[in-house]
């Protein structure tokens, strides 16, 4: 009796007002599902999101970064003990070139004989010539010497000629290659040279003579005189003192 009894009281509930009430019942339940479903889309969908990293919008910074200046090491500090273990090697700087005085050294000569002299070199002042019993110049050194004392070139060079001069008598002339020449006058009247021959000094060119005419009132003598770029000079100049 009582289960009929509620059997009737559910079919009366349904037939009245009840099923609306199912109804919207039903109608919640799905409507709260649905709120939920898209409420877990969402947050999954922003969840997406802060896991994706985006891009756009960043900001590329550029840091410049300033080499600093190493500080110099100075090597030479440790150098001596470096030196002294044998652990580095040592290069001594060359010296830079200095500009120094240099001497140049003229010509060697030697005396083409030994003697004193007895008429010495006069261009400017006039000298008596007891000779020719006048006063003149006299472009020369005469050197006391005996006939037939050998007479050596007082300078290295080549025979530039032989000659005989009708007052200097035998005379050779050296050309010394630097401007200079060498004449010996008053030699025996066959030298030991001829002209193009290379002597050098000291060499043996010819003997003391008495062949100069012009000079016959004196002693026997060689007259040795020089020319330099042309111009007679002082023999005694180029003559070791």
């Amino acid at each position: 009796m009582n289960n009929s009894g509620s059997g009737n009281a559910l079919e009366r509930f349904f037939a009245g007002k009840g099923f609306y009430i199912v109804l919207f019942l039903c109608l919640a339940v799905i409507g709260v599902s649905f709120w939920m479903l898209a409420s877990g889309n969402e947050t999954m969908q922003s969840s997406d999101t802060a896991i994706v990293p985006r891009y756009d919008d960043r900001r590329v910074e550029t840091i410049i970064v300033t080499p600093q200046e190493t500080p110099a090491i100075d090597v030479m500090e440790d150098a001596p003990a470096l030196i002294e273990e044998g652990l580095t090697e040592v290069f001594e700087p060359e010296p830079e070139p200095t500009s120094a005085v240099v001497a140049v050294m003229g010509p060697s000569y030697i005396w083409p004989v030994s003697g004193d002299i007895e008429r010495g070199y006069s261009q400017d002042v006039l000298n008596y010539d007891s000779t020719m019993r006048d006063w003149r110049v006299h472009q020369a050194v005469d050197i006391l010497a005996p006939i037939g004392q050998q007479v050596v070139a007082a300078h290295a060079g080549v025979v530039e000629c032989v000659t005989r001069d009708d007052l200097l008598g035998t005379v050779v002339v050296i050309d010394h290659g630097d401007g200079s020449r060498g004449i010996y006058a008053n030699l025996a009247a066959e030298p030991t040279v001829i002209t193009g021959d290379v002597v050098a000094c000291g060499a043996v060119i010819g003997a003391v003579g008495d062949t100069a005419i012009g000079e016959s009132g004196q002693q026997t003598h060689l007259h040795f005189a020089m020319t330099a770029n042309g111009q007679t000079v002082d023999p005694m100049a180029y003559l070791p003192g």
